[in-house]
C-alpha cells in the first residue's frame, strides 16, 4: 500500500483491520511521517516497508524508489495507491506493467497520463479499479453494462464556500478553506475541493476510466454528499449510488471488485436520517478551476498534466501564505495560457510538461 499515513491510507487500514482473515499487508510505504509509519509497520509486519520522503540513516529504505519496489513486489496482488499528486504516476505504471490490480486513489495518475496508463495495463495485464467515491459509485452502477452508458453526473459538496459571495471567496483564509463540510481529507485535496479543481481532476479521470466524451460528463453540487454519482443509460434510465460519506466502502469495493465482502463497520444507510437531498448548479464564474481543468481535459495531450502541476504549485503557495485563495485558479489559468499543447506520447514528455508547468506556476505565484 502506497501512502499509508494519509487519510486514504488510514481508511484502508481501518478496512483491513476488520477484514484480517481476507487480506495481508505485504508492502507498506509512506512519505515521511516516521512515528505513525513505525506504528503501522509494527502492527502489520509487512515484508517490505519504505519511506518515499525519508532521509538516509532511516531504519527503512528511503527515496522515491520505494514506491516502485512496493508496487512491483512479487507477493503483492493489489496495490492501493494513495500517494498525493504527480508522485504516484510511476508506481501506477510499474504496478500495471507487473500485472497488479491498482486500487487507485491517486487521480493525478490518469489526469497526467491516461493513455500511458492504458498502455501499461494492456502490456502487463494489470487492472485499474477506482477508489474515489464518485468513480466507485459509477463502477457499482455500471456493473458490466458499459455498452449502454450515455452520461455520468458526478456530485460535489460545493465545499466550504458554496454560498459565499465571489469577493469573500477570493479572500478566504487557509483555515477557512480547510473546513470541508462533509469529508475529512488531507490539506491539498481539501483545498482542491474548495476550488473545485478536484472535480476537474475527477472528470478527466472519469473520461479515461469509462470512455465517455467530456460532453457526456457533468458535475452537480450536492451539499449532503449522500448521492455520489448518477449514471444515465442510452434508454434514459438513471441509476445512483448513495451512502453516508465514508471512504471505507469504496476502498473495500476496490479491493474485492466485482465481489463484495460483508462489513459491519460501515454505517448503514437510512434515508430518513439522510434527510432532504438537494442539488444545485456549479457557480462556474466563482469556481473557475473546474472550467479550466475541463478545458485542459478536452485539449488532451500534455494539457491535463500542465493543469495538474500548476494547480499543485498554486495550492502549495496558498497553504504557505504566499498567495490569496482567489489566485489559485488565476495562476492555473495563466500557466495554461502560457503552455504550448503537445502530445503526451511518452513518460518523458509528461515529466517535461510537469516540470515546465511547475516552474511557470512558481513564476506567476511570485508576482502576486
Amino acid at each position: 500500500m502506497l501512502g499509508s499515513t494519509g487519510s486514504i491510507g488510514r481508511s484502508t487500514l481501518a478496512v483491513l483491520r476488520r477484514q484480517r482473515e481476507h487480506f495481508r499487508v505485504v508492502a507498506l510505504t509512506a512519505n515521511r511521517n516516521v512515528d505513525e509509519f513505525d506504528a503501522q509497520v509494527a502492527e502489520w509486519r509487512p515484508l517490505y516497508a519504505g519511506l518515499a520522503g525519508g532521509e538516509a540513516g532511516s531504519a527503512h529504505p528511503c527515496g522515491p524508489r520505494v514506491l516502485l519496489e512496493a508496487a512491483t513486489h512479487p507477493e503483492v496482488d493489489v496495490v492501493v495507491n494513495a500517494v498525493v499528486g504527480a508522485a504516484g504516476l510511476e508506481a501506477t505504471l510499474a504496478a500495471l506493467r507487473a500485472g497488479k490490480r491498482v486500487a487507485l486513489a491517486n487521480k493525478e495518475t490518469l489526469v497526467m497520463a491516461g493513455e500511458l496508463v492504458a498502455q501499461a495495463a494492456c502490456a502487463g495485464g494489470g487492472e485499474l479499479v477506482p477508489v474515489d467515491s464518485e468513480h466507485s459509485a459509477v463502477l457499482q452502477c455500471v456493473a458490466g453494462r458499459n455498452a449502454g452508458l450515455a452520461r455520468l453526473i458526478l456530485t460535489c459538496s460545493g465545499g466550504p464556500f458554496r454560498e459565499w459571495p465571489a469577493e469573500r471567496v477570493h479572500r478566504a483564509t487557509v483555515d477557512e478553506a480547510l473546513r470541508h463540510p462533509t469529508w475529512q481529507m488531507g490539506s491539498k485535496i481539501t483545498v482542491d475541493s474548495a476550488t473545485l479543481a478536484n472535480k476537474a481532476l475527477e472528470l478527466i479521470e472519469a473520461h479515461h476510466l469509462f470512455g465517455l466524451s467530456y460532453d457526456a460528463l457533468e458535475v452537480v453540487v450536492h451539499p449532503q454528499s449522500v448521492v455520489h454519482a448518477f449514471v444515465e443509460f442510452c434508454d434514459g434510465s438513471v441509476i445512483a449510488q448513495v451512502g453516508f460519506p465514508t471512504m471505507e466502502l469504496p476502498i473495500l469495493y476496490a479491493l474485492t471488485h466485482p465481489a463484495r465482502l460483508p462489513d459491519a463497520g460501515v454505517r448503514r444507510f437510512d434515508p430518513v436520517a439522510a434527510g432532504p437531498l438537494t442539488f444545485e448548479p456549479v457557480r462556474a464564474d466563482v469556481f473557475r478551476a473546474l472550467g479550466a481543468g475541463v478545458a485542459a481535459g478536452r485539449a488532451g495531450g500534455i494539457s491535463p498534466a500542465v493543469f495538474n502541476a500548476a494547480n499543485e504549485v498554486a495550492v502549495a503557495a496558498f497553504l504557505d501564505g504566499q498567495v490569496p485563495f482567489g489566485r489559485i485558479s488565476q495562476i492555473v489559468e495563466q500557466v495554461l495560457d502560457d503552455h504550448v499543447p503537445a502530445p503526451a506520447a511518452t513518460l518523458a514528455a509528461v515529466r517535461e510538461a510537469d516540470r515546465w508547468a511547475r516552474g511557470r506556476a512558481r513564476h506567476h505565484a511570485s508576482r502576486t
